[in-house]
């Protein structure tokens, strides 16, 4: 909690709030923030961008503060530790969540073809996703990772997944658009219900798994950058 004391909230970025108080992350959700792609805009700019009034979000956080809350500063573990849990917790987790939702989307949009509230074509979207994300895990997995977990933060590859984590944030922004905004009509079936309550789920997920790599993971410790410039390289030497 010290570190929030450094700067007024509405001075620190989005990313540092959403990684350092327990439950900031649903207040970003409930009001429509973008922590993860656009983590970087301090809460002011975000707020004024939404046009939204500011004391309703401080008084959110300010609570959230005062709370009691088990919460893992990832900033003060090891790196192997943080890249185990992203492993188990979002890169498992993900490749579990994608199928079941794209085989639930095809029953949807199957039966519910006429329906004017159908989420035409989010079958392909989230096949496209699912591709797309995959590849980008396994890169992580089998190239910067370890490199990582071995002291080594290469710039060329770090750039190259902070680059597809965009595309990431695009892609949950054409999700909203195809579901007006994971919104059920009033006569959902089941299967539709479950299908939202499963891309809810996959988004939020896939927004925290991007805050912790952008804000976190892919961040070359001071003492490291101090003790051996060499230790940031481009990547191709390895």
């Amino acid at each position: 909690m010290s570190s929030i004391a450094v700067l007024p909230l509405l001075e620190q970025s989005l990313g540092h709030l959403a990684t350092s108080i327990a439950g900031a992350t649903a207040v970003f959700h409930q009001y429509k923030l973008d922590f993860c792609c656009g983590g970087k805009q301090s809460l002011a700019d975000a707020l004024a961008k939404k046009q939204l009034d500011s004391a309703s979000v401080l008084n959110a956080l300010e609570q959230l503060q005062q709370q009691d809350n088990s919460f893992t500063d990832w900033r003060s573990k090891p790196v192997r530790e943080l890249i185990a849990y992203i492993l188990e917790r979002f890169h498992e987790r993900h490749r579990r969540q994608l199928p079941e939702l794209i085989r639930l989307a095809r029953r949807v949009e199957h039966v519910h073809i006429d329906d004017p509230h159908c989420p035409t074509g989010l079958t392909d979207h989230l096949d496209d996703m699912y591709q797309e994300l995959e590849s980008h895990m396994m890169k992580e997995e089998q190239i910067l990772f370890p490199m990582l977990a071995g002291g080594i933060y290469p710039s060329g590859p770090i750039s190259v997944m902070e680059e597809e984590h965009l595309q990431h944030g695009d892609a949950l922004e054409v999700l909203d658009k195809l579901t007006n905004n994971i919104t059920l009509p009033a006569d959902a079936c089941n299967t539709w219900t479950a299908l939202y309550l499963g891309l809810k789920e996959l988004k939020e997920d896939l927004m925290q798994h991007i805050l912790l790599e952008n804000e976190i993971l892919f961040v070359q410790p001071k003492a490291i950058a101090k003790d051996d410039d060499r230790q940031m390289c481009c990547g191709s030497c390895q």
